[in-house]
């Protein structure tokens, strides 16, 4: 990556990050009560109306809230996966149900459950994926946390050549213009996102 390219996403991700800190309770409250309402949605869809494993992850602070939908998932009768940080930058999975604590990841700032384990085999036996973002363009160019972690995780992922449908989490103000985020080669871009407005398949992405 070169420096300009990472200066820019840097600032891209700064100036997000600094509107989400502007964001009331009130707020959070109805985002996190929207992404659930169209998320599980569209787990109904992918799912066919029958039990299925979602991967989803916990939003922390001022990320968009993702609990409501962890919740409801469960609710309906789906087996939902959380990631673990693990060394090297590398994810593991926990299955999760109502009562499991959550401790601080040793390696990012996130909230993690506890509980046995499991590779990314497992988690790509999943129909769909939920995964973190701080912005994204139609072009399905994404900008993370910084971490790294879900580019290597959907590396395997495509190496073990499984395609499964996934959608980056997002408040509707950061999904941008294509050509806004740059494109490096380890990159993985999305092909839709979800938002407190609805799923939006992006026309661009690959």
């Amino acid at each position: 990556m070169t420096e300009h390219q990472t200066g820019a996403k840097d600032g891209i991700r700064a100036a997000h990050r600094a509107r989400r800190a502007e964001l009331s309770p009130a707020a959070l409250e109805e985002a996190g009560n929207a992404l659930a309402e169209h998320g599980t949605a569209w787990a109904g869809s992918l799912a066919d109306g029958a039990a299925a494993t979602f991967c989803v992850y916990l939003g922390v602070g001022v990320e968009p809230p993702t609990l409501p939908l962890i919740q409801a998932l469960h609710a309906r009768g789906h087996r939902v996966l959380l990631p673990v940080c693990e060394p090297a930058r590398e994810l593991s999975w926990v299955f999760w149900s109502p009562g499991i604590p959550f401790a601080r990841s040793r390696y990012a700032p996130v909230m993690e459950p506890d509980g046995p384990r499991h590779g990314p085999d497992v988690a790509g036996g999943a129909s769909g994926l939920f995964i973190p973002a701080t912005a994204v363009d139609h072009a399905g160019n994404r900008i993370g946390q910084g971490g790294g972690y879900y580019d290597k995780f959907l590396g395997h992922l495509d190496t073990a050549g499984k395609h499964i449908p996934l959608a980056a989490v997002i408040y509707d103000e950061e999904l941008l213009p294509a050509g806004r985020i740059p494109a490096e080669e380890f990159d993985r871009p999305v092909p839709a996102v979800l938002t407190p407005g609805g799923l939006r398949v992006l026309a661009g992405a690959p």
